[in-house]
């Protein structure tokens, strides 16, 4: 009823909302997690709602030649509007105070929190206590089926002695468990932040996502019982609460539950704020983008003012309390440490539970990603290497968010009419098409997590010296066997004028180079984990990254303008360079299998032979290129492939002595790991 007047409805049409909103919050939603992108539960239901229910009110409207302007005769403008605008604020209150606040505990307990935790450690379990355990009785208990009115009264009617005698109490026991115990009361605080955030998530995306199919569930019973037709049933039942059954809860968070535990997509989703707000430098999941970059160039522009005006001495001090330690514990090499951990889980569950308390609706996803972004930043994770990628996601985490709205209430909307129209036989075209959806998406997702994988591969901790040895080794298999594969199906179907195959072996050209990339960008991460004498071999790893990016890049080069050529249907090769280009490809061919013979077996004793074979195969390329050329000022004719002919060969050449660089920089970097 916060977005519509259920009153205004009939039972027919009720049920066609709710049905559009179902179809789209699984299709949406699903979207969302298979790119790894958090969105917000609470904006995709109230927009899916808003739209599914304009498409009905316009329908009516239309059918009772009533004008437009009566459409917030059935559209709650008002309370929809208020819904909206609290959302998107609790925006940047979130990531302002979890900034804010982020900043002061850390300057407070520094990066050395073994020594100063006992001194702050008990005030700040305080707080966070008392907090935590405000939202729990303010968001949580109140709403709770199992509490009696008169202890929520109770609990309503005492908060401020809650607070205040839960942080008195907090604060002594902390305290106490520091001095008397070795327990890290930080992992306590993170637990309780844990569940508190649980609860808040059980108890707004839960709710959201079983509020409309019990609203109908309720609205089949009033139908039921009243007799009436479907087209004569007003639904004001609806303008009451409707109270959810425990039994339904239980189930839908027994389900919630087993699928935040072995859903991969769920993980994926969490792996991308984790990413975002991670104090380590590594491969970044988004590129840098213009907006990020103006904002970068605003803060440092920012910074150098102030420090202009802020006394050196203050300055030295709070470098001092931000100062990460060289040597870190296996804790801190997480993404963060508890100090942010606790930080997040306490400022999201202390916001949520404010707007709570104030009646605002709000986002629990918003709330808690931009807590999180905010105490990211505070605590410098964001660093001048890292910051435009970092931007860049938060950025697009949020516009998710804005298209979540819109594409949310355009989905609902069309949806609505489909099934308003279509009847009985849409539905089932929509459910089928739901279906598919979902199996794709499925698959696609299965892709991601296959290209992801080679990235947790480099942030494994175990990784050492040897294991990185052998994970070259196979990686550098890997590829040559691709390039080796893909350069023979490029001129095949170049000769043979398929588009379509070209284009996907353009595709794949692409992939590997964009692999190649990620290898590259993990250099730093690689070399940190190799002994630390280990320098020559660290040295010849970046070698065999450098020519394999080339190698890449050269693949890009020969088959970009090779399928261009064909999907601009230009005049085709004749005969007889049509013929010199396969016996090549014949040649490439034998050259890529005698390399590959040399990495299997690391017989790398036969350098020599593929040296002699890749000069031969320098030679053609050169006689192929005067042959052109010859035919060029014989003929005076097809100038267009001529010319690609003579591009494709020089960058054959330098793929020959790319390749044959890589196995060299491979010898050298196994012969060296191995006296390391």
């Amino acid at each position: 009823k916060g977005i519509f007047h259920p009153d205004m409805f009939y039972f027919n049409e009720i049920m066609i909302i709710f049905l559009a909103v179902m179809m789209t919050d699984i299709i949406l939603l699903d979207l969302f997690n298979t790119f790894a992108l958090p969105t917000s539960t609470t904006v995709s239901i109230v927009f899916e709602l808003l739209g599914a229910a304009v498409a009905v009110s316009i329908i009516k409207l239309s059918k009772a030649a009533q004008s437009i302007s009566e459409l917030s005769s059935y559209i709650n403008t008002d309370r929809a509007l208020g819904i909206i605008s609290s959302i998107f604020l609790s925006v940047i209150i979130a990531f302002t105070f979890g900034a804010i606040i982020q900043w002061i505990v850390r300057a407070f307990f520094s990066f050395n929190v073994k020594k100063t935790l006992k001194y702050w450690g008990g005030i700040w379990g305080g707080i966070a206590l008392s907090g935590i355990l405000y939202f729990l009785l303010i968001k949580g208990a109140k709403s709770a089926s199992f509490m009696k009115d008169e202890t929520v009264t109770w609990i309503l009617n005492h908060q401020f002695n809650i607070i205040l005698y839960s942080f008195i109490g907090g604060a002594i026991l902390f305290q106490l468990l520091l001095f008397l115990t070795r327990i890290n009361i930080l992992k306590i605080i993170v637990l309780f932040g844990t569940f508190a955030l649980a609860m808040a998530f059980a108890g707004n995306d839960l709710v959201n996502f079983i509020g409309v199919p019990l609203a109908g569930f309720e609205s089949f019973k009033a139908f039921s019982a009243s007799g009436a037709e479907p087209g004569n049933l007003i639904m004001d039942i609806l303008k009451e609460p409707v109270r959810t059954p425990t039994l339904f809860l239980l189930i839908a968070g027994s389900v919630m539950a087993l699928t935040l535990r072995y859903s991969k997509k769920a993980r994926s989703v969490t792996a991308t704020t984790i990413d975002l707000s991670r104090q380590s430098e590594g491969s970044e999941r988004f590129e840098s983008s213009a907006m990020a970059r103006l904002i970068v160039r605003w803060s440092i522009n920012a910074s150098n003012f102030f420090q202009a005006y802020v006394p050196k001495k203050i300055q030295t001090f709070f470098e001092k309390r931000f100062e990460k330690p060289e040597q870190v514990d296996k804790e801190e090499k997480l993404a963060f440490d508890l100090v942010r951990a606790s930080v997040n889980l306490v400022v999201a569950s202390i916001l949520i539970s404010i707007g709570t308390s104030l009646k605002l609706p709000l986002s629990t996803t918003y709330v808690t990603f931009m807590v999180t972004m905010g105490s990211s930043l505070s605590d410098r994770a964001w660093g001048r290497e890292s910051a435009v990628y970092r931007i860049t996601g938060m950025l697009t985490v949020v516009g998710g968010w804005f298209l979540t709205a819109l594409s949310a209430f355009t989905v609902a909307f069309i949806v609505g009419v489909v099934i308003y129209f279509g009847g009985m036989i849409s539905m089932f075209l929509l459910i089928g098409l739901a279906i598919f959806i979902v199996l794709r998406t499925h698959i696609i997702h299965k892709k991601r997590e296959k290209d992801a994988d080679s990235e947790r591969y480099f942030r494994d901790e175990k990784l050492s010296t040897e294991n990185i040895i052998e994970g070259c080794s196979e990686s550098v298999t890997r590829i040559i066997i691709q390039v080796s594969k893909l350069y023979y199906l490029t001129f095949l179907n170049f000769t043979k004028e398929k588009r379509k195959q070209l284009n996907a072996v353009r595709k794949q050209v692409n992939e590997l180079n964009l692999e190649t990339k990620k290898l590259k960008n993990n250099v730093n991460v690689t070399i940190q984990k190799l002994n630390e004498d280990a320098v020559e071999t660290g040295h010849h790893y970046v070698q065999i990254l450098d020519y394999l990016r080339e190698t890449t890049n050269c693949m890009t080069y020969i088959i970009n303008p090779l399928y261009h050529h064909v999907d601009n249907n230009h005049p085709p090769l004749d005969s007889k360079q049509a013929q010199d280009l396969l016996k090549f490809n014949e040649k490439m061919s034998e050259y890529f299998n005698y390399a590959l013979t040399i990495l299997k077996n690391n017989s790398f004793e036969h350098m020599s032979d593929l040296k002699k074979m890749r000069d031969e195969l320098a030679e053609t390329t050169q006689t192929l290129r005067k042959n052109q050329i010859k035919f060029l000022k014989k003929s005076g004719k097809g100038t267009k492939v001529s010319l690609v002919f003579l591009d494709v060969m020089t960058e054959s050449k330098n793929l020959l002595l790319f390749v044959t660089n890589v196995l060299e920089a491979q010898k050298m970097f196994m012969d060296h790991g191995k006296e390391d």
